[in-house]
């Protein structure tokens, strides 16, 4: 009867214990400081702003700087690009055409209440030489997906962005 009278009580320890890690848990979440997705919203914002710029100088190593190691880049008629490098090489292949260039600006940003992930979208306009010779210039739209590194910067995982030309 002893050997019961101790199970007993283990148990009831066990339900006490985890009881209190449960409350614990959701004490400790509701001290976790708050995430403010606004400021966070611009930052992206700001941030993409200056990919942008960094597009401007065609440098391919520049604009690759911005996507984290193993980012995915979805290019308008290209296969995609998996990793910086891969991304980097995507750049590349634009401005070996000396009459490429591309500018985007961003109209949506935000950032997940968790403050780990978050996106920017817009429209962009590229132009370049095409297969007749002729300057193309072309409109069209971009979402990216950032991802906050465990260094606290924001790099840019998932890439992707089309025209509007039919």
């Amino acid at each position: 009867m002893s050997g019961f009278s101790g199970a007993r009580r283990l148990e009831g320890l066990r339900s006490i214990l985890t009881a209190g890690g449960v409350v614990g848990m959701l004490f400790s979440a509701s001290c976790a400081p708050a995430v403010d997705t606004d400021a966070m919203a611009k930052t992206l914002t700001h941030l993409d702003e200056d990919w942008s710029k960094a597009a401007a100088t065609r440098s391919a190593d520049s604009v690759a700087s911005f996507y984290a190691a193993d980012a995915i880049a979805y290019p308008p008629n290209e296969p995609i690009a998996v990793g910086r490098p891969a991304a980097e090489k995507v750049w590349a292949a634009g401005f070996a055409d000396s009459t490429f260039s591309i500018s985007w600006k961003t109209d949506h940003a935000g950032v997940s209440k968790s403050g780990d992930l978050g996106f920017t979208a817009g429209t962009y306009e590229d132009s370049f030489r095409g297969p007749d010779g002729k300057l193309v210039t072309e409109k069209g739209k971009y979402v990216c997906t950032w991802a906050k590194q465990p260094d606290g910067t924001w790099k840019a995982i998932h890439d992707i962005w089309n025209t509007d030309s039919k």
